[in-house]
């Protein structure tokens, strides 16, 4: 009898033991599981005892708050938050600083900085992920210092229109070609993407509606597309890479159109015939029996705003003469062109080739802006030496 109470004792015994190591293994796999679903990051803020840090997420309908922080006299601060299905930008706000991070699904993310210097010196460790954030962070404000020089420069009138012109290309050149070798690297990387939309002045440098800086968004929406389907970011940069795509068709099947199509002028004056805004080709000689406007301009350069209104003053004051404003843009950024002359009530056409255009020799144009006044014969008539006087030229030919 002793022996079956022994032997019961101990089989109830090992049940009890292998329920509990069961419902252990169970539990751990739970908590693995809830580990699972979310992110953390955390670490040292110095120099902000008592100061409020915030967790934003940087989500495509804009900048949203996760979380906060009063920081103690060591700075430290934690913060969890459900893991993201695909590569996603986050922000730690301190005062009015701001630094921004990626987040790769599942990650503790450990970081550090001052903040008396904020971006300056913000670390995340060991986060492969963030130092190519960090690099393209980097190289956007060397390329945005760049060309502030350039525009003081050109204000204070120490480089001419054209040198202003050609150096600006170069820099955004030199920009594109080094940080096409990163996004094209790891185009599914929350850098690629990052890469793409980084903006100078609210533009994109990157524009999805030119040949040459299209293949980095298709690169980038099709990587994401096949690692991070149907997520809603994924969603948004694919239907945003093929609307840019079938206009860009749409506009080139027009160019093939208007390639085969010859405008001659009696009058010998050099035509132009160049895409507007809506990628139609609109020809100079087609203002023929108006007196015309021909002004050459970049829509970029400093002077432009107050160009612009002046000349608005004229044209609403003529327009209804028969005067008309044929205004051709060497902007090598087409899409900061579309959106700065979409609204303008004249005719305003751009010159893809920028400044390499053989418009400039063909009409001897030395700085920008220029303007010629034509008559309504179709004949140039005079150059605008002195555009202060323009309205007295317009009320003698009109």
């Amino acid at each position: 009898m002793q022996i079956v109470l022994t032997n019961e004792y101990i089989s109830v015994k090992t049940v009890i033991r292998r329920f509990a190591v069961l419902t252990l293994i169970i539990g751990c796999v739970f908590v693995s599981c809830k580990k699972g679903d979310i992110f953390s990051v955390e670490g040292n803020i110095q120099s902000a005892e008592g100061d409020t840090l915030y967790l934003e997420h940087r989500g495509l309908a804009g900048i949203v708050l996760l979380d906060s922080a009063i920081l103690n006299d060591k700075g430290s601060f934690k913060f969890k938050e459900p893991a993201p299905k695909n590569p996603e930008f986050y922000q730690l706000r301190i005062r009015n600083k701001v630094v921004a991070f990626a987040v790769d699904s599942v990650e503790s993310l450990r970081v550090t900085a001052d903040a008396s210097n904020l971006y300056g010196s913000f670390t995340v460790e060991d986060s492969y992920s963030n130092d190519q954030l960090r690099k393209v962070d980097d190289m956007r404000m060397k390329t945005e210092q760049e060309i502030n020089s350039l525009e003081k420069l050109h204000t204070a009138k120490e480089i001419d229109d054209i040198t202003f012109l050609n150096s600006l290309d170069s820099v955004l050149t030199l920009y594109k070609k080094e940080i096409s070798n990163l996004i094209l690297g790891n185009p599914s990387s929350a850098a690629a993407y990052y890469a793409v939309f980084q903006k100078i002045n609210d533009y994109l440098i990157f524009d999805p509606y030119d040949k040459k800086d299209y293949p980095m968004f298709g690169a980038v929406a099709t990587s994401w597309n096949r690692y991070y389907p149907e997520t809603e970011r994924t969603t948004h940069l694919y239907n945003f890479t093929v609307n840019a795509l079938q206009t860009r068709r749409q506009l080139e099947k027009q160019e093939e159109l208007f390639q085969n199509i010859t405008v001659e002028t009696e009058s010998g004056l050099p035509d132009i015939s160049l895409p507007g805004v809506n990628g139609e080709r609109i020809p100079l000689s087609s203002l023929k029996e108006k007196v015309v406007l021909l002004d050459f301009v970049v829509y970029s350069a400093d002077f432009s705003p107050k160009h612009n209104i002046d000349l608005n003053s004229l044209y609403q004051r003529y327009n209804s003469r028969g005067f008309e404003i044929y205004q051709v843009s060497f902007d090598s950024n087409e899409h900061f062109w579309k959106t700065s002359a979409d609204n303008l009530p004249w005719v305003t056409v751009r010159d893809p080739r920028s400044v390499s255009t053989p418009l400039l020799s063909l009409y001897n144009v030395r700085e920008i802006p220029t303007s010629f006044i034509i008559d309504r014969e179709g004949d140039l008539i005079g150059r605008v030496e002195d555009y202060s006087q323009l309205s007295e030229q317009l009320d003698k030919v009109l």
